[in-house]
């Protein structure tokens, strides 16, 4: 079969030169919308399993859970943000329309939150809301996940658009960006975990929410005020349906044989004229059964659905190449979903006075968020530069080593989060006395550290290796890394009590019941440890696999366009063209 010799123009990625468009003033309204909505984002995440044992009345293991549904179905949404960001609106339009979702959850839970009628009464079960409660209950908690997520799934990639990462003098910018993305994540949610917190433990949840729903209005009218300045990618075909239709046609012609010569796969060429701004790919050795959707069969002509070109598969090829990597980071965030549970259960039978100010429990977050607040611009400006001398690696270290650093953390902060509880017990127990909360500090402030590392690392990592027409959908694999965590944080605590309850002599789980006294987190603080040390060989063994895009040859724009590899393909590994991006859309 001759290599197809039709040519597409790409729409998709032509640059619209506008000086005013593009660099460091247009992330600044970016900053300022995370700051904001992470204000009230940040604190439901760490008080909702209080408002849910104290309002809704779910037991200690129901308040935990649903606050882990909740935070799971809010980081899995965010692929929803980065689809539609991708393929059918720009990414500020986008985040406008999932700020509004955000909007209407948060009035539906002031509603909710304000009248007592509206809440369920106490009966002492794991969950004791029903009918119309919990209709309007899980209505509310869920758009504001639709809404919370669709941001997170949009925002990082506006950022990041604002930086060309085809030119040496700004591409060095994007890492930039999400350490002081983090820095104002950090920031806002510093603020909800003390002041909203706050109010919602001595003034009211209603009180709370209100705060949470002005702050977020603000930040999205600021956010919108920025769109002259922004750098606006123009949407292209959607990235869900073409890798629906490479894994659909793959298993379609999964009985027809690969050609030997690989130019034989179907390609499309672009016009001469558009031929700097192609966007083609090199077919690469691995995942050869996906290569089966780039075969034109005998007598058919092209069609979508039919075949598949060489740059669809070898963009599926390149998000599959990522899955491990992700898949390696989620029990980092099943760890820190207990601290944003247990440990916030932990610190309500602990002493919260700091003189004669009584601290919320569930404000202790706080102590990880100082570290990554200070460290940030410590290790922006100061390390950075110090690593990138030691190393000659242009961001000091590589994201996949940034991830590691992180998930060595995660585990010695669980191994001391078991320490920890030892102790508050043993007090509490034996000498009636309550320790201070601020032994907490210890897990979460070990936590944070790791936080900036594996967060920033996994942003940075998902943005720069991702095709072109998905850098949405693929930063929100790092969200989505956080989506799993809290999934599996609701299994292991389920499968947990299931079966230390049939097998300790109490016929009590370790997580069971309303009484922290009598349970054993602490041994499914070293559970997870155990199981992180683990993961951390799997996530070593994944990172030495992968390769990153910098590191495989790119072929000259001005060669003629190859629809495979050369015949000595083992030579050769994926590879994305340069899109000159200029001062106009991606």
């Amino acid at each position: 079969m001759a290599p197809n010799n039709d040519c597409v123009e790409d729409l998709s990625y032509q640059a619209i030169h506008n000086p005013r468009q593009g660099g460091h003033k247009p992330t600044l309204f970016v900053f300022v919308l995370m700051l904001l909505d992470n204000i009230g984002f940040v604190a439901n995440m760490v008080s909702l399993v209080i408002y849910f044992s104290t309002v809704i009345h779910f037991d200690l293991s129901g308040s935990a859970n649903t606050t882990t549904n909740f935070l799971g179905t809010a980081f899995l949404l965010t692929l929803v943000g980065g689809l539609v960001s991708d393929s059918y609106m720009n990414r500020l339009n986008t985040c406008l329309l999932f700020g509004g979702i955000e909007i209407l959850g948060y009035l539906l839970i002031i509603i909710q939150s304000h009248y007592v009628k509206l809440q369920p009464e106490a009966c002492g079960e794991y969950s004791c809301v029903k009918g119309t409660k919990a209709l309007l209950f899980y209505a509310s908690i869920y758009l504001l996940a639709l809404g919370g997520g669709g941001i997170r799934g949009s925002v990082p990639s506006l950022g990041a658009d604002q930086f060309d990462e085809n030119d040496p003098k700004e591409s060095k910018h994007i890492a930039s960006f999400f350490n002081w993305f983090l820095f104002f994540v950090s920031g806002g949610a510093g603020i909800g975990v003390t002041a909203v917190v706050w109010v919602s433990t001595n003034k009211g949840w209603d009180k709370s929410f209100i705060i949470s729903i002005v702050c977020t209005f603000v930040g999205l009218v600021f956010a919108a005020l920025g769109k002259p300045f922004y750098r606006v990618r123009v949407p292209r075909e959607s990235a869900f349906l073409s890798v629906s239709q490479v894994l659909v046609v793959a298993a379609k012609n999964r009985k027809l044989q690969l050609p030997q010569n690989c130019q034989e796969l179907y390609e499309l060429h672009s016009c001469p004229e558009n031929a700097s701004s192609a966007g083609r790919i090199i077919h690469s050795k691995q995942f050869r059964f996906l290569d089966k959707a780039a075969v034109l069969a005998e007598g058919t002509n092209p069609a979508k659905w039919k075949v598949c070109t060489v740059t669809q598969v070898e963009e599926v090829k390149i998000l599959a190449r990522m899955i491990p990597i992700l898949l390696s980071t989620t029990l980092m965030n099943t760890c820190l979903a207990q601290l944003q549970t247990f440990s916030i259960q932990q610190g309500t039978l602990m002493d919260t006075k700091v003189g004669s100010f009584d601290v919320p429990a569930a404000s202790i977050p706080i102590i990880p968020l100082l570290f990554m607040f200070i460290l940030v611009p410590i290790y922006e400006v100061f390390l950075v530069p110090l690593f990138r001398k030691l190393t000659g690696h242009p961001n000091g270290i590589s994201h996949l080593q940034r991830i590691g650093v992180g998930l060595v953390l995660s585990a010695i902060s669980m191994g001391v989060a078991g320490l920890v509880e030892v102790k508050r017990r043993n007090e509490f127990v034996n000498h009636n006395r309550r320790i201070s909360l601020f032994w907490l500090s210890y897990q979460y402030g070990i936590f944070g550290i790791a936080d900036i590392f594996t967060f920033v690392g996994l942003l940075e990592f998902f943005y720069s290796e991702a095709p072109k027409g998905m850098k949405s959908l693929s930063t929100s694999f790092s969200w989505l890394s956080l989506s799993i965590g809290n999934y599996l944080s609701t299994i292991f605590v389920e499968i947990i009590n299931l079966v230390t309850g049939k097998y300790t002599s109490s016929k009590r789980g370790w997580l069971e019941g309303l009484d922290m006294n009598k349970n054993h987190v602490e041994l499914f603080y070293w559970f997870l440890a155990f199981l992180s040390i683990v993961n951390l060989a799997n996530y070593v063994y994944w990172a030495n696999w992968y390769k990153y895009k910098r590191d495989i040859p790119i072929e000259p724009i001005d060669q003629p366009v190859l629809t495979g590899t050369p015949s000595n393909i083992s030579e050769w590994s994926p590879v994305i063209f340069a899109t000159k991006q200029g001062d106009g859309t991606d």
